[in-house]
């Protein structure tokens, strides 16, 4: 997969909008009762970047980030303003935010994930482009040290313990993190009318998740 392991201007990001999508299948019956059906088993998050575009040179900063990524040919990193923890909206990341694994004595590497809620159908998602420096991993609820117990793949989210430190059978892997999200352009075509632009209106600037 073509990916640039850049992160789209932030300061423009936190002014944007968008959130997760799903494609669900609905089926009124005669009698009036539905059916439904998920299609997706994992959601797919949209944004739309030109609310945070206010400026011309926000403008010119996008229209040579979108150059760059030559359209819709590269992926980059985004920041979703509301959803870039594994902690609660203003709780600090601790190593025991989110249960990633439990061990079995011999599985080494696990994948960094974030669970949504915890009583009817909790859904994980796993975590693939975790923020440089941000990570924090416990095996029941003990620190572990990155580079002396683990390693970790920034590219990818992947945890692997190291020799002499994969986890024990039962024992509960957890971790703590910020996180960017995979998106590239869902357009290959930038549109901008600066006439328009002048007067206030907001310039379109699709963007899509890669799911992984």
């Amino acid at each position: 997969m073509s990916f640039h392991e850049i992160l789209f201007p932030l300061d423009i990001a936190l002014k944007s909008a968008g959130g997760p999508e799903r494609r669900t299948d609905v089926v009124v019956l005669g009698s009036g009762r539905e059916e439904r059906n998920a299609r997706w088993a994992h959601s797919r998050r949209r944004y739309d970047a030109g609310y945070g575009v206010k400026t011309f040179d926000a403008l010119s900063q996008v229209v040579a980030f979108f150059e760059e990524r030559r359209g819709r040919l590269y992926g980059f990193r985004w920041r979703d303003r509301l959803d870039h923890a594994s902690a609660a909206a203003g709780t600090a990341v601790s190593a025991t935010d989110q249960v990633i694994g439990v061990g079995d004595g011999m599985t080494a590497t696990f994948q960094l994930a974030k669970t949504y809620g915890s009583v009817y159908a909790p859904y994980q998602r796993a975590i693939v482009k975790p923020v440089s420096g941000s990570v924090l991993v416990a095996v029941d609820s003990v620190a572990a040290v990155e580079g002396t117990a683990y390693s970790l793949d920034e590219t990818t989210g992947l945890v692997t313990f190291l020799a002499g430190h994969i986890p024990a059978s039962g024992s509960s892997i957890t971790a703590g993190f910020l996180f960017d999200v995979p998106v590239r352009f869902d357009s290959d075509y930038l549109e901008v009318d600066l006439s328009a632009f002048a007067a206030g209106a907001i310039p379109k600037i699709p963007l899509i998740e890669i799911r992984p």
